[in-house]
């Protein structure tokens, strides 16, 4: 089967997760040699990005500067209080698509992909779908 879903638990209010290794290990097991590879979130207070993955200032970096963008004080009108979640979330995008090369994801040497949760902790899940291009 080349599509499905896997889980992802957070721990903080947000905070990015790497999925970079459970996609890969998708990836490996279809044994597709070249392909696309599709990332789903079917969270409105979450997204999906891909960054620098070795220096793990910029994960903090990257929330912190969304928190400068998107005012959480602000006195926005969605009654469940989690407007700046649902603006960060779509600032991130709620898919990704990732080339596969001989069996690899196509990622530069200092990317990762992250699950961005802006409104945790929760119990999330990532839609994957793998298709050929042989």
């Amino acid at each position: 089967m080349n599509n499905g879903k896997f889980s992802v638990s957070t721990n903080q209010h947000m905070h990015l997760v790497d999925i970079t290794s459970e996609v890969q290990k998708k990836v490996t097991a279809a044994g597709i040699t070249n392909g696309i590879c599709y990332l789903f979130n079917p969270h409105t207070t979450a997204g999906l990005t891909i960054n620098e993955g070795a220096d793990p200032d910029v994960r903090t970096d990257l929330v912190n500067g969304l928190k400068e963008i998107v005012p959480l004080q602000y006195p926005f009108k969605h009654m469940e209080g989690n407007s700046p979640s649902h603006i960060m979330s779509s600032l991130m995008g709620a898919s990704l698509t990732i080339m596969i090369s001989n069996n690899r994801l196509q990622l530069g040497t200092w990317q990762t992909i992250y699950f961005c949760e802006f409104d945790g902790p929760r119990s999330r899940s990532v839609h994957w779908r793998l298709l050929t291009t042989d």
